[in-house]
């Protein structure tokens, strides 16, 4: 079955005034419909990057991103924007990523309006049903009136509302204590079971991933340092630098 998403060698370089920089090298990755991969790493290791390739906010040096086995470089401009209607990027604070002056019922419609899909009234309600949201609660609140898991919430709303294949979650569960991330990670998991949305959660944390997410894919610079089911690589992990994630969560763990 071809993957929903599917990269291939992908490298991106970043140019400043100290020269280039590699920011991805050859990265290889895929993710199936109604699957959740975990995008693992520390800090700098390339993960944001990895999602803003993908939406189109980086431009890739080689390598390739297909969606639905249609690889994007090769498309027109307009088949680029109908394929990545499929998809939609999660950030990570849900304190800036809504537009403050706009309602819920605005925020959540938008992608409608750029995309010009019609049943506007309907998918909204829709989408805020899904991420457990009443509608007639919240489409007439402002982001300052919602908490930030609420927040998130409504981010995921606007996500779905264009009924994508593929969303990228990049560190959504950051900004949240503890219980809220849990919740957030359950609400990703039915988007994944219930809906068959292909999910790309990119986290540093290891106890969410396993919780959540069939397969991980582990980047250190980079590059992909390893890959698998999230049971075989953090009960056996093959290199060190996995090894020495897994390590640093305990003891994260034991001291919290």
């Amino acid at each position: 079955m071809t993957p929903v998403l599917a990269l291939r060698g992908l490298s991106v370089t970043f140019r400043g005034a100290g020269g280039r920089v590699p920011a991805l090298v050859d990265v290889d990755l895929e993710v199936a419909a109604g699957e959740m991969v975990g995008l693992v790493g520390g800090s700098g290791a390339g993960k944001s990057t990895v999602a803003r390739a993908i939406a189109g906010l980086e431009r890739p040096d080689s390598g390739t991103i297909a969606l639905d086995g249609a690889d994007l470089a090769t498309l027109s401009r307009r088949q680029q924007r109908d394929r990545r209607r499929q998809l939609h990027l999660v950030f990570q604070d849900p304190y800036t990523a809504l537009p403050p002056a706009m309602r819920v019922r605005r925020i959540v419609a938008e992608p409608l309006v750029i995309h010009g899909l019609a049943e506007r009234d309907r998918r909204v309600h829709d989408a805020l049903a899904a991420v457990h949201l009443p509608p007639e609660r919240y489409l007439s609140r402002y982001p300052h009136q919602l908490s930030g898991g609420e927040r998130q919430r409504v981010a995921f709303a606007r996500a779905l509302v264009t009924e994508p294949r593929l969303v990228l979650a990049d560190e959504p569960t950051q900004m949240l204590d503890a219980s809220l991330r849990a919740e957030l990670v359950d609400l990703m998991e039915e988007l994944r079971s219930g809906r068959g949305v292909a999910v790309l959660h990119i986290t540093h944390d290891l106890a969410l991933a396993q919780r959540s997410c069939d397969r991980l894919v582990v980047l250190r610079g980079g590059r992909v340092v390893e890959q698998g089911p999230t049971h075989a690589v953090l009960a056996r992990p093959a290199h060190p630098y996995t090894r020495a994630l897994i390590d640093a969560a305990r003891r994260l763990h034991h001291t919290a």
